[in-house]
């Protein structure tokens, strides 16, 4: 397959024909390549999996860390459709499991996690930050483990992110979406 044109707008279809060996993303029909992530990427994205996993276990909501396909529907889109193809977010957590198929989860997650490297700042902060706020995601998590800060935005009434509440990793974050249960920064930045 030749690479994608950024004049074209793509789909879940033309996503599912790509090469299996290459990470891509589309968002609002544009499609972005995935460098392989670092080691110390892999070792945060393990440990917050591994805190939701805990917490999630016999719940019916439930955690998966990319590779893991979110399909982002429009109205009434069919699935191929999708033009919103957050591909391989680093964790997603949904809670209506009748939308888990194929690929992965066709609907919107509750909360969606995304460590930022300096190949990804750019489309996490912004390109993502404004899909993910447009499409309802109810919690959107910036991790950026080179500093040991998370930023963690939450809509509010007004369908809007408001101001991120900022940890460190001293920190412990209590999850809006879960108010019984925290996430302890120290064990997710441990080791790095």
């Amino acid at each position: 397959m030749p690479i994608p044109q950024s004049n074209k707008k793509y789909n879940y279809a033309d996503y599912l024909n790509w090469p299996k060996g290459e990470r891509w993303e589309i968002i609002d029909g544009v499609p972005y390549m995935q460098s392989a992530p670092t080691w110390q990427h892999q070792a945060v994205s393990g440990n917050i999996f591994a805190q939701f996993h805990g917490y999630l276990k016999d719940k019916p909501c439930r955690v998966f860390a990319a590779p893991f396909d979110v399909c982002i529907p429009e109205a009434d889109e069919s699935d191929e459709d999708i033009s919103n193809v957050i591909s391989q977010p680093d964790i997603a957590i949904v809670c209506d499991q009748g939308k888990l198929r194929k690929t992965g989860y066709f609907g919107i997650p509750l909360i969606i996690v995304e460590i930022v490297s300096p190949s990804t700042a750019k489309n996490d902060k912004l390109t993502k930050f404004n899909a993910f706020e447009k499409a309802g995601v109810r919690e959107y998590w910036l991790v950026e483990p080179e500093i040991m800060l998370v930023n963690v935005f939450v809509l509010q009434e007004n369908k809007r992110y408001g101001r991120p509440e900022i940890y460190s990793n001293e920190d412990k974050i209590k999850v809006n979406s879960f108010p019984d249960f925290e996430v302890d920064l120290a064990a997710v930045f441990a080791n790095l």
